[in-house]
């Protein structure tokens, strides 16, 4: 994450702070409840913190595609509508957990995912963007 000035928030959400929030071994649970198998799962998932613009939080659910495996557009831009629901995902619970990080600065009022990006073979991004009052 670059130091941004502008960005009343950049400070908070660390890489550490990030994968507090979103621990690497959710994709694993993810794909053993999906699947039956985590290994089975073709990539990992890691939040990243994409700055505060226009009232909102910007981050991203980056999908890192496993080795020996295949990031298949077909299997990432269904993602949005099941990460919204899926209980071990828990958007609902992430947002939760990063309103009681603003520590006074905002509250979240409400939030989205967006449209999978294909950003490269190995790397596709579900944005997660959070409205702030």
């Amino acid at each position: 994450m670059k130091a941004n000035t502008t960005d009343p928030f950049a400070a908070l959400f660390t890489t550490e702070t990030l994968q507090e929030l979103f621990p690497a071994e959710r994709a694993d649970r993810f794909f053993d409840a999906l699947l039956g198998d985590p290994k089975e799962g073709a990539y990992d998932i890691r939040l990243a913190y994409n700055g505060f613009q226009e009232g909102q939080l910007r981050f991203a659910l980056e999908l890192h595609q496993r080795p020996r495996k295949c990031l298949a557009c077909n299997l990432t831009y269904g993602l949005p509508t099941v990460f919204s629901r899926h209980p071990i995902i828990d958007i609902k619970g992430l947002v939760a957990a990063i309103s009681g990080l603003l520590d006074g600065q905002g509250r979240c009022k409400g939030w989205k995912l967006g449209a999978t990006v294909e950003k490269s073979r190995q790397l596709h991004v579900v944005p997660l963007l959070i409205a702030l009052e």
